[in-house]
């Protein structure tokens, strides 16, 4: 809905859902997915976008709650930044650095090179663990740290 013209009342497409930005297949283009009556209204479109953005806000702060408590804090970070990215281009824009990101490392992660190493580094980990808890128990049997005495 393009009609050329900045008067008041009438809206001005940021970009249609076909277009592509950067040439990357499958994104959507940059811009607000608030339904056309919406934005066509411009004291709707800004309380809407106000609406979405305290909807995000309040999901991010949980989000960030649940980082040091029990829960899928960063999950949840993300599902507000995927709030926010739909009416804001910077929230888009930082959603789409996360994905490319998140699939090179998963990407890096499929390497055989790579798994291997992970393999033997979880290895040794284990073994380290094994000896410990085996000469605790050597040492203490089973009997938990905060009754042990003198020995």
């Amino acid at each position: 809905m393009n009609t050329g013209s900045d008067k008041p009342g009438e809206a001005v497409a940021m970009a249609t859902d076909g277009a592509k930005t950067d040439g990357a297949q499958g994104e959507r283009a940059l811009g607000s997915r608030a339904p056309a009556f919406i934005k066509a209204r411009r004291a709707l479109h800004v309380s809407w976008q106000v609406g979405v953005f305290i909807v995000g806000l309040a999901v991010v702060g949980a989000g960030i709650i649940m980082l040091p408590l029990p829960g899928p804090g960063w999950v949840v970070i993300f599902g507000g930044m995927a709030i926010w990215a739909t009416e804001f281009v910077w929230a888009q824009l930082v959603l789409r650095w996360t994905k490319r990101k998140v699939t090179e490392a998963a990407q890096r992660a499929l390497d055989p090179k790579v798994r291997r190493r992970n393999i033997i580094i979880t290895s040794i980990g284990l073994v380290i663990v094994i000896a410990l808890v085996g000469f605790y128990l050597w040492k203490f049997g089973i009997v938990m740290p905060w009754k042990i005495k003198d020995q």
